[in-house]
């Protein structure tokens, strides 16, 4: 079932969604070790996981043959401008989360960010893409987000200050148009996305190295080999393999059930937190849990059965 746009194939896009949302269900956790670890910012942390996923993405891409060969004038007319908007889009959302995970903690930073992202991005979709719900996908995002709601804050009591609110608020509206911005390239055909991804990462890296360096770019340590691992992982994994999975499925996916896919991240930080890290497995956790997974599995078969109806009407 390919997107005409692209050539991909849905079911393909919503399986590299799938391990988008794994991965970045190991992101929030690994920030929270490195502020433990030194006393890195988050803007800091931010410009270091873009500059280092950016050296992976970019060797990752010359050992591409095809990246090898010289881009054409028009690819390059379009990937520039699509990375510039992009790259603010990304620098907002992660740099924001990151804020609202220092600020106010990291269960109500989650559900704040990713619970409101589903809804604005539900709303730019229908308003700017044209593209509709529908009563059953309606349903599946409330499900999704009663999850969330009851996974993230279904154990002990959470601290809510302001700041990271607006934080995390902040983050959402730059992942809704980074979603949207996707979507819409990727419907109108011709989407470079891996040197979208590359470009991305690039504008992202400028548009925080001065802040960056403002704050404080080296941090200080007791434990730099501890420190160092943390950030060659977050830059591997919840950045260079899951955005270059994300901007490929985001493109063929509607935006809607792109944005109940990513919540999936909780369950991933859950899961871990389960298995690595000693955590009990609450009551509400499970529920939280399989609500997630449902609307996740309700709205992704959705998807793939609208697919198949295009592909058997051409």
């Amino acid at each position: 079932m390919p997107n005409a746009a692209s050539g991909l194939p849905v079911g393909r896009g919503l399986l590299l969604l799938i391990v988008t949302g794994a991965a970045w269900g190991t992101a929030g956790a690994t920030a929270s070790l490195v502020y433990r670890t030194s006393d890195m910012g988050a803007v800091a942390l931010s410009f270091w996981r873009c500059a280092l996923g950016l050296a992976f993405l970019s060797a990752g891409r010359l050992l591409r043959p095809r990246a090898r060969r010289a881009a054409p004038a028009r690819s390059l007319r379009r990937t520039v401008p699509r990375a510039l908007a992009t790259g603010v889009g990304l620098a907002v959302f992660q740099t924001a989360y990151f804020a609202a995970v220092a600020s106010t903690g990291l269960a109500v930073a989650t559900v704040v960010a990713l619970g409101a992202g589903p809804v604005l991005i539900a709303l730019g979709a229908r308003l700017l893409l044209g593209e509709r719900l529908g009563a059953g996908g309606i349903a599946a995002v409330a499900g999704a987000l009663a999850g969330l709601s009851v996974l993230t804050l279904g154990g002990p009591a959470a601290t809510v200050r302001p700041a990271g609110v607006l934080s995390a608020l902040a983050s959402a509206a730059g992942y809704a148009l980074m979603t949207l911005l996707t979507r819409r390239w990727g419907r109108d055909g011709g989407a470079d996305t891996a040197g979208t991804t590359v470009g991305t990462f690039a504008v992202t890296s400028l548009c925080l190295l001065p802040f960056a360096v403002q704050e404080g770019l080296l941090p200080h340590t007791a434990h730099p080999v501890r420190l160092l691992w943390l950030l060659l992982y977050i830059a591997t994994v919840p950045t260079a393999l899951a955005y270059a999975c994300y901007f490929a499925g985001a493109a063929v996916v509607r935006s809607a059930t792109v944005s109940v896919i990513m919540l999936l991240e909780p369950v991933a930080a859950a899961v871990l937190a389960v298995l690595l890290l000693g955590e009990r497995l609450t009551a509400s956790t499970t529920a939280g849990a399989l609500l997630l997974l449902g609307a996740v599995a309700g709205l992704a078969a959705s998807e793939a059965r609208d697919a198949r109806r295009q592909s058997e009407r051409v």
